[in-house]
């Protein structure tokens, strides 16, 4: 089944381009009333059937991927709208998936050279800003890359249409991890799917190679690898199940502003860890250590860790409340 999620479509949008296959970015523009999506959110449809993205529950989407291949081998910018929010639709027993209003527009990524750009700078920490115009002039720009087109569009007969849209896809968030263990394989994919880029920081040759579990992978200390020019962490895990590795990570997070620093294993661990580190770097970490790491879900070995951990994370990152 295709994935979703913005770091899901635009990974599939580069590949498309890379592979040379004809393919539309749907991007939602407005919604009114009940609608699975909100504004800015996308999905991908090439002309060999593929999709990666969800606009609706699922019930929406064929229309829209005939429509999105249409555009693919025609090249223009198409717009289009779904409202299923009248009470006839429900009474005639046609009205498929919430009671809202989309309208989305259709863009070929075969016209768009420099996409793969942009998505490496959005990767790397920087906002997509998308302007997309009724005549079907598009501003793209991400970091120091930009994209200026005008394709041939067929406008929509909206009475109310705007005559352009601005959106902006906030960047991926990053999680940095020091140390692998029973949880790696399940954590960071988990968090990948999730739409996070991940590094994982491991020097030990038993855990090493889970570093392809990850989006980079250092052999280095934390110190090197919170000095690096790498963009700024979102979030910091601290799990090497090393009481003096642990120590080493967790003193060198003191002295960077990473407002999430999780950390795996009991709190008698964790209290035993501050008795030897600098009263300087335990004022630094204490208001933003979690310890232990991970919602209390129930359940126990290395997937349930890991599902308890990406859980916090989630809630953490999309800003929902403890």
């Amino acid at each position: 089944m295709p994935g979703g999620g913005a770091r899901a479509v635009l990974d599939a949008s580069v590949i498309a381009t890379a592979r040379d296959i004809p393919a539309t970015l749907a991007i939602v523009l407005e919604t009114s009333g009940s609608t699975y999506v909100r504004a800015g959110a996308m999905a991908l449809f090439d002309v060999e059937g593929a999709q990666v993205g969800w606009l609706s529950g699922g019930c929406l989407e064929p229309e829209i991927a005939q429509r999105a291949i249409d555009a693919a081998r025609a090249m223009h910018v198409d717009f289009m709208e779904i409202d299923t929010r009248f009470d006839e639709d429900l009474l005639s027993g046609s009205a498929i998936g919430c009671r809202g209003r989309l309208r989305i527009a259709l863009i070929p990524m075969s016209a768009l050279g420099a996409w793969p750009a942009l998505v490496s700078a959005w990767r790397e920490g920087e906002p997509l800003r998308l302007d997309i115009a009724l005549d079907g002039a598009l501003q793209l720009a991400c970091g120091t890359h930009a994209i200026s087109r005008r394709l041939p569009a067929h406008a929509p007969a909206w009475p109310d249409a705007q005559s352009h849209w601005r959106l902006a896809v906030a960047p991926a968030p990053s999680v940095i991890v020091f140390g692998a263990g029973p949880e790696t394989p399940f954590l960071l994919p988990m968090l990948r799917a999730l739409g996070a880029t991940t590094t994982l920081v491991e020097r030990r040759p038993r855990w090493i190679d889970a570093g392809a579990l990850a989006d980079h992978a250092h052999a280095h200390t934390p110190t090197q690898a919170l000095a690096g020019p790498s963009r700024r962490h979102d979030v910091a895990l601290v799990m090497h199940h090393n009481f003096e590795l642990d120590r080493e990570a967790l003193h060198a997070l003191a002295a960077v502003p990473i407002g999430f620093v999780g950390l795996l294993g009991p709190v008698r661990r964790r209290d035993d860890l501050f008795r030897v580190l600098p009263a300087d770097a335990r004022e630094a970490l204490l208001p933003r250590l979690h310890s232990p790491v991970g919602l209390h879900l129930g359940g126990s070995g290395p997937e349930a860790i890991a599902l308890s951990i990406a859980a916090q994370l989630q809630r953490h990152l999309h800003g929902t409340p403890a």
